[in-house]
C-alpha cells in the first residue's frame, strides 16, 4: 500500500519566544514491512535541520530558532510503501515443536535479561504496582490450572485482547501525561494509555516489550481515500525464536500494511513526535493536524 503523510504541528505563544530548541521523531523506519520513499520537513521561522540517529535506532531532526517568534510551524510530508507480514520463515517451525514452557524459561536466563535489559526494566509511564501485576497474572490464570499453558506468543495476544475489551476508548479520559497504573482505575483511554499497559504487563512476566509510534489508515475502510488524526501507539514485544512481534491492543486488526512505524523506545517519552524547550514569559497553545491517503499506483 502506497500512503501520503502530512503531519503538521503548530505552536502559538502569547508573547514572543526565543531561543526554541527542538527535536522531532517524525521519519517513518525502512525495514522488512515499510520504506520511506521520499521526506520533506519545513520549519517556520527557517531554521536548519540536524539530523542524528538516537539510542533506541529512531532518526532524530534537531533545530534551533533565535529570533523572537510568535509561531512556530513544523511541516512534514512524506511517502511510505508498506508490506504485510513477512511470510514465515524457519524461527516459527523451531518454535511450533517447542513445549510453552520453555519460552518462559528462556525469558528468565541471564542472556536474555543483559540483552533487554531495557525494555524490562519500568519507567514512569509503566511503573509495576500490585494492580498491574493481577492484571498481568489474571490473563495467565484464564488460560487453565497448573501453570501456564500459552506460550509467549499465546499469552501476548490473550493480553492484547483482554486490554481491547476491558477497557473502553475514550480520547477524553485521559492525557499524555497518564499512567499504565491510571488506566485500571478509570477503565477508559486511548491508544497511548493501553500500549503502556500491555507493555507493563509484559514486563512484570519477563518479557522484553517498546511502545511504538507511528500511523494508522483506516481511510478506505470509511468510504473515503484519507483519514485524518491518523497517529497511533501499538506494542512490540520479543517472543522467544521469533524475535520481536507487533500487537495492537486498540484494535482486532493484526499489525500490517495499514500501519506505517516511526519509531521506538522504553515508553511514550522516548518517542513524542515533536519536543523542545523556548525562552519566553507567555504561554503556548498547540495544534497538531494529521492526514493519511492512500496513493493509487
Amino acid at each position: 500500500m502506497k500512503l501520503s503523510i502530512s503531519h503538521v504541528t503548530q505552536y502559538e505563544y502569547d508573547a514572543p519566544a526565543a531561543d526554541s530548541v527542538n527535536e522531532i521523531r517524525l521519519t517513518p523506519s525502512t525495514n522488512e514491512r515499510q520504506s520511506c520513499y521520499h521526506q520533506a520537513i519545513a520549519i517556520e521561522p527557517n531554521a536548519s535541520l540536524f539530523s542524528y540517529e538516537d539510542y533506541f535506532g529512531n532518526r532524530v531532526h534537531a533545530f534551533s530558532v533565535n529570533e523572537l517568534h510568535r509561531k512556530l510551524t513544523i511541516r512534514t510530508q512524506m511517502t511510505v510503501v508498506t508490506r504485510e507480514e513477512p511470510a514465515p520463515g524457519e524461527a516459527p517451525r523451531r518454535a511450533a515443536g517447542r513445549p510453552a514452557q520453555e519460552g518462559w524459561l528462556w525469558l528468565t536466563s541471564e542472556e536474555a535479561k543483559n540483552r533487554f535489559a531495557e525494555f524490562l526494566l519500568p519507567t514512569a509511564y509503566t511503573a509495576m504496582t500490585p494492580e498491574i501485576e493481577r492484571f498481568a497474572h489474571c490473563v495467565e490464570a484464564a488460560a487453565g490450572e497448573g501453570g501456564r499453558t500459552l506460550s509467549v506468543l499465546g499469552w501476548l495476544e490473550a493480553l492484547s485482547g483482554k486490554i481491547r475489551s476491558d477497557f473502553a476508548y475514550d480520547p477524553e479520559a485521559t492525557t499524555v501525561t497518564t499512567k499504565a497504573a491510571d488506566l485500571l482505575d478509570n477503565k477508559r483511554g486511548v491508544c497511548q494509555d493501553f500500549a503502556h499497559l500491555m507493555i507493563a504487563c509484559s514486563r512484570a512476566l519477563g518479557v522484553p516489550a517498546r511502545y511504538v509510534s507511528g500511523y494508522h489508515f483506516v481511510g478506505d475502510l470509511q468510504g473515503g481515500t484519507h483519514f485524518e488524526q491518523a497517529s497511533h501507539a501499538w506494542v512490540e514485544a520479543y517472543v522467544p525464536w521469533l524475535g520481536w512481534r507487533s500487537f495492537d491492543p486498540t484494535n482486532e486488526t493484526p499489525v500490517g500494511e495499514r500501519y506505517v512505524k516511526l519509531g521506538h523506545g522504553r515508553d511514550y517519552h522516548d518517542i513524542v513526535p515533536v519536543k523542545g524547550v523556548y525562552r519566553g514569559s507567555g504561554g503556548q497553545a498547540l495544534k497538531v493536524t494529521v492526514d493519511v491517503r492512500k496513493v493509487e499506483d
